[in-house]
């Protein structure tokens, strides 16, 4: 057999009343609306709360969180500055990301495949993956000089541990009955990863990217912080090196930002690529 044959199409039912279908498509409008306008609201929750500890209250005092104005205020004094320093550490952290993916991908699909090779390589992934990260960054810095080589390498070793054990995870974990289904079909190996395996393993391979997407920015800054001549974890150390935290935390503010479009990207992308994920959940 060359190829698996598709499942025969289910005879077409009957049309719904147009009161059942309204019905059904008015709680799938409403999660969108909702998607929009409650983090907006947190938002919103969260900068009144700053403004009344730091400008009513005065609970804070400024050298540690500094107004929601001032911090304005230092983004408006020069913006260009700020935005160059975002796309530096945007690029760092997509580039890294794209790395440890490929390889995180990789690494799992050799453990997924071999017994032996999981048993061999686990535990030394594990450990590579306990040791504390911004301890390396003088070892890399010693290593790899200053620049963006050593930030790269501390966004890869942040972030590829979750896409192996995901991948891994996904791959070793195929319903049995589209296993069984597969083996019924006489699929060979190469049919049944491509149409069964990977595709069921693909969800849980988009968890571990989602989970790597935030570390990927975290490694990025802490690479940054160590052996960045550029981006928004520089600008904190040369910021906060003469005082200026309004100007630190308006780029603390910037990272989570990138963080947050980093990460509904992927969400958006998901959904373009597993479009039956998101059929069965809304049925259910």
């Amino acid at each position: 057999m060359s190829e698996l044959s598709p499942p025969r199409p289910a005879p077409a039912a009957a049309p719904e009343p147009a009161s059942a279908s309204a019905s059904r498509s008015g709680p799938h409008h409403r999660p969108s609306i909702g998607a929009v306008l409650l983090p907006s609201v947190g938002l919103l929750v969260a900068l009144c709360v700053w403004w009344l500890l730091t400008s009513v209250l005065r609970a804070v005092h400024p050298v540690v969180l500094p107004p929601p104005g001032a911090v304005l205020a230092a983004f408006s004094a020069a913006p260009g500055r700020f935005l160059e320093h975002t796309g530096d550490t945007t690029v760092e952290t997509l580039v890294g990301f794209v790395l440890s993916t490929v390889c995180g991908v990789l690494i799992g699909l050799s453990l997924a495949g071999s017994r032996l090779l999981e048993r061999m390589f686990t535990p030394l992934l594990v450990a590579v993956n306990a040791v504390p990260k911004i301890a390396l960054g003088p070892l890399l810095v010693g290593a790899l000089g200053w620049g963006q080589t050593p930030v790269l390498t501390m966004v890869f070793l942040l972030c590829f541990f979750p896409i192996v054990l995901s991948t891994a995870t996904g791959l070793t974990s195929t319903p049995a009955d589209l296993a069984e289904l597969a083996r019924s079909l006489d699929a060979s190996r190469w049919q049944a990863f491509r149409k069964v395996r990977l595709p069921a393993a693909l969800p849980q391979i988009f968890v571990g990217l989602k989970v790597a997407m935030p570390l990927a920015a975290i490694g990025a800054v802490i690479g940054e912080f160590q052996a960045g001549e550029s981006g928004l974890g520089y600008l904190i150390v040369q910021a906060g090196g003469v005082g200026d935290t309004a100007t630190a935390w308006a780029a603390i503010i910037l990272i989570g930002l990138m963080s947050i479009l980093l990460y509904f990207a992927l969400v958006v992308m998901e959904r373009f690529a597993l479009p039956w994920v998101r059929e069965t959940t809304s049925r259910g």
